[in-house]
């Protein structure tokens, strides 16, 4: 590998990291790990000796390849380099590395670019769940520039609206894996939940914040944060996600009234940092459990009315708007979600 590795570097939605074609990475996956914690400069809280930026949002792997599945565009899998241990995962799926997943693959030439706009359909490797992300491509190129706005991210890009299906039970088997709207777990009343991303859903007010505490002060607070970590291990195993002690899933999520006119508002642990946002498909959870009735969130949030619901998850530098649509029996059938990306670089990289 002294010769270096075809990579390119990009901001997906608030994260950013490397996309890589699955070809020019070894098929081992310890082979691959390593190379990817070199890539990254981990385990180093600096992370100094490579491309990630000390934190888990900017510490993230797109591995991508032509599908050979039936209607299916290409074949996503992400993968989370650790910042201060030597650990590469892939027990989840990221939606804001996603987002760059369209654009990448038409800059390869896996996918053929239509004049103005181009869907690409993503299988995720990670749960098996399809969703349909559309770039736009003026003049058959990938255009990154333009006017939508998303809250974490200062300047405007094109837009790339992503729409997920069937992600419900992604990783867990159900979207409430213990069958219940509400479980109590070290007397915290919690919602376990799956549409797309492993999460559990708890009121602020019971773990004795106010809900609108700065990431800086949440992740300052080590009663707090050790008292969330018991919780996690043992919603974790309750989620069939075995022992998670080392695994980024599942991500805990305290949330509150909303604060400025949104649905609801929320800070999550991914799962021992705060997130300075949240993450595209932990929004899209925390949006399902607010219509459920009797979950953590459900008489928190400002719902809507109607079969197509905008639910806007505030955050700690914004929000996030989930677009829900609900079938005959009101459970969530489709979620869809706006995000933008932008190349940053595109080169070899040196492990």
């Amino acid at each position: 590998m002294s010769d270096g590795i075809r990579c390119m570097w990009m901001r997906g939605g608030t994260s950013k990291g490397g996309y890589f074609l699955s070809d020019d990475l070894p098929s081992n996956p310890a082979a691959r790990d390593a190379i990817l914690l070199g890539v990254m400069g981990s385990p180093d809280s600096r992370q100094i000796d490579g491309m990630g930026g000390a934190d888990p949002l900017t510490s993230k792997v797109a591995m991508v390849r032509k599908s050979t599945r039936t209607g299916v565009d290409v074949d996503y899998l992400f993968l989370q380099v650790f910042v201060d241990q030597a650990i590469v995962t892939d027990a989840q799926n990221c939606g804001n590395i996603l987002s760059g997943v369209g654009p990448f693959a038409i800059e390869r030439g896996l996918v053929q670019a239509n004049d103005g706009e181009t869907p690409v359909t993503i299988f995720m490797e990670n749960t098996g769940q399809i969703s349909v992300a559309r770039v736009k491509t003026p003049g058959k190129r990938v255009a990154y520039a333009g006017d939508a706005m998303i809250d974490g991210v200062p300047k405007g890009s094109a837009p790339v609206p992503i729409t997920f299906k069937d992600t419900a039970g992604s990783s867990c088997g159900a979207l409430l894996p213990t069958g219940n709207a509400l479980d109590v777990i070290d007397g915290v009343p919690v919602t376990m939940i799956d549409n797309g991303m492993p999460c559990v859903v708890l009121r602020a007010s019971d773990m004795g914040i106010s809900g609108d505490e700065t990431p800086e002060d949440l992740e300052k607070d080590e009663s707090l944060r050790s008292r969330l970590e018991s919780i996690r291990l043992i919603c974790g195993s309750m989620m069939n996600l075995g022992d998670v002690t080392e695994k980024s899933v599942p991500k805990m999520t305290m949330v509150s009234a909303p604060a400025n006119g949104g649905a609801i508002s929320t800070r999550t642990f991914i799962p021992h940092r705060c997130h300075k946002t949240i993450g595209v498909l932990g929004a899209v959870c925390v949006a399902t459990a607010c219509l459920i009735e009797g979950s953590s969130a459900f008489d928190l949030a400002s719902r809507g009315e109607g079969t197509t619901r905008s639910l806007s998850v505030e955050h700690p530098t914004g929000e996030m708007t989930v677009v829900a649509t609900l079938d005959h029996s009101g459970t969530v059938s489709e979620a869809a979600i706006l995000r933008t990306a932008r190349k940053l670089m595109d080169g070899k990289i040196f492990p």
